[in-house]
């Protein structure tokens, strides 16, 4: 048996690495993963940008060229987006607007969805303009690549013809037919479009030419290391696929998929068809990022959506679209959390005050095991002058040690291990409402109190990362620490500044849930004070 030394050393190792880890986690995000991205994004408004425009043939190489005009022309990236958004599109290259209740899409001229923007008044951007899914320089969705390598060359510089400049899907069922007409073949898109923003397309080509498609470039609104964004699939035995940006260096296929969606923490690029299966073929960009295509033949139908990955819409369209949301390892309790949380906010009509009630919920489930640790540490405390005459009588003899603090456990009904295995049994909890918390897009422009607008961004008055940091400071001061080591200590006594300071930038609803977790941890952790505080009270008086 381990002693009491090896004990509370593991157990204070745990901790100090659970906390090494987390801070890891939220630092690594604001000092390197940010830089890099916004030094990405000034990069892509001043240099050239090339794609793969070869079909995803994976029996040959593929072929580097720059991107092109419809007349074969390169376009010059560093003057057109210098001077632009990197998400607004030309409108000499759109050839289609179609409106619907809920976006507006652009087709451009080479029969690709250019843009999708949101129209609902909650999905606006930081400078209050509604969300633009894409940017100009990506994959775009529904690009054809035909397997035949001299018609794939032409078709990248033969304007397609829309059937109609403007469609309004906003309330009715609308048509749209693209024709490009190719020296060797001609290239048809029937689109059906709903009010709802979602589409059923079919896709043909004569004289059997074939051909791929695909659902383009995840969305860049808002990608970053607390979520998980790239490309999932589910597979027709309903297992999921995900390939996480950055994991995909070399071709890949995938035979009978259900739908593929390419996604960021909020957003989705998705095709799908429940009734016939997809053949997918993968192919890595420049950055190791997924490009997916589906292998269309001469003649394919499916649906599509691009949009916000809300439970409730991609639920209307297929029940089986909800697994587009990725709640990464912790899925299968994160499932079930946000169902609940849906059903709570169903009665109570506020996510913050749902988000509320789901905390006092859970920390109520998980009352035994909190209540198991915090008696625990609080037997620990009591016994810590006895164990350390322990350690002192017997420093010479380990084994003696350890059986005499076994026995001293026993006597007692104390777990050196007691206050950290409850704690881990939680982990998997804490981080499923995290997950389902950051990647909720039903948050988006969901008030709470006077000076919430928005439990999806960070709280603009910083009360509540304060008001979190306050609390957890007031936790550590009431929770019994047996710590011996003094820059342990102190490196505990920091954590609380450090919280806060990360939590600056978290976003409002997940900082809420963290700041009610610890009032009603210093709850519980209060009553069990003042019940030991009693007992030792009625020990001495009997003596």
């Amino acid at each position: 048996m381990n002693n009491m030394n090896q004990n509370n050393g593991m157990q204070k190792r745990m901790l100090i690495m659970t906390v090494v880890v987390f801070v890891f986690f939220i630092a690594y995000e604001f000092l390197v993963l940010k830089p890099q991205q916004e030094a990405k994004a000034a990069q892509a408004k001043v240099e050239q940008t090339t794609q793969e425009n070869s079909a995803p043939d994976v029996k040959t190489s593929t072929t580097q060229m720059v991107s092109t005009d419809v007349n074969g022309n390169p376009i010059d990236m560093s003057n057109q987006v210098a001077a632009l958004s990197p998400k607004t599109i030309a409108s000499s290259q759109i050839v289609s607007v179609i409106k619907t209740a809920k976006n507006i899409i652009e087709i451009d001229t080479l029969g690709r969805v250019a843009q999708v923007t949101l129209t609902q008044e909650k999905y606006k951007d930081e400078d209050l303009n509604q969300i633009k899914l894409f940017e100009v320089n990506q994959l775009r969705p529904l690009e054809v690549r035909f397997a035949d390598a001299n018609l794939n060359a032409e078709a990248f510089k033969v304007a397609t013809v829309a059937s109609s400049a403007n469609i309004d899907a906003t309330s009715n069922v609308q048509e749209l037919v693209l024709t490009q007409t190719l020296s060797n073949t001609v290239l048809t898109k029937k689109f059906t479009i709903y009010p709802d923003g979602h589409y059923d397309l079919k896709v043909s080509s004569t004289n059997n030419q074939q051909f791929f498609i695909t659902n383009g470039y995840r969305p860049n609104v808002l990608a970053d290391m607390y979520a998980v964004h790239g490309f999932i699939a589910k597979l027709n035995d309903s297992t999921l696929e995900t390939i996480e940006d950055g994991d995909l260096d070399k071709n890949k296929d995938i035979i009978g998929a259900k739908f593929i969606s390419s996604f960021d923490r909020y957003y989705t690029s998705l095709i799908y068809n429940f009734e016939k299966s997809l053949s997918v073929s993968l192919m890595p960009d420049s950055n190791s990022d997924v490009q997916a295509f589906v292998h269309g033949g001469s003649n394919i139908s499916f649906s599509g959506f691009m949009g916000p990955k809300n439970h409730r819409d991609l639920e209307a369209l297929n029940p089986e679209l909800i697994d587009v949301i990725d709640y990464g390892w912790f899925t299968f309790i994160a499932k079930p959390m946000f169902l609940l949380l849906q059903f709570i906010q169903s009665y109570v009509g506020n996510w913050g005050w749902t988000i509320v009630i789901l905390t006092i919920l859970i920390k109520l489930v998980l009352y035994p095991l909190s209540y198991k640790g915090m008696v625990s540490m609080q037997k620990l405390k009591d016994l810590a002058p006895k164990m350390k005459d322990i350690q002192a009588k017997y420093k010479d003899d380990k084994q003696k040690q350890s059986m005499h603090m076994m026995e001293l456990y026993k006597k007692h009904g104390a777990n050196p291990m007691g206050g950290c295995l409850p704690l881990i049994l939680q982990i998997p909890v804490f981080f499923a409402i995290y997950r389902v918390l950051l990647n909720a897009i039903e948050l988006k422009g969901a008030p709470w109190m006077l000076w919430v607008h928005d439990l999806a961004e960070m709280d603009p008055y910083f009360v509540l990362p304060i008001l979190m940091g306050a609390s957890m400071y007031l936790q550590q001061k009431i929770t019994p620490n047996t710590m011996q080591d003094e820059m342990q200590k102190k490196i505990f006594q920091m954590l609380p500044i450090i919280f806060t300071f990360f939590f600056l930038w978290f976003p409002a609803g997940l900082t809420l849930y963290w700041f009610v977790n610890n009032v009603f941890t210093i709850s519980q952790q209060y009553y069990i004070n003042k019940m030991f505080e009693r007992k030792r009270a009625e020990k001495q008086k009997a003596e």
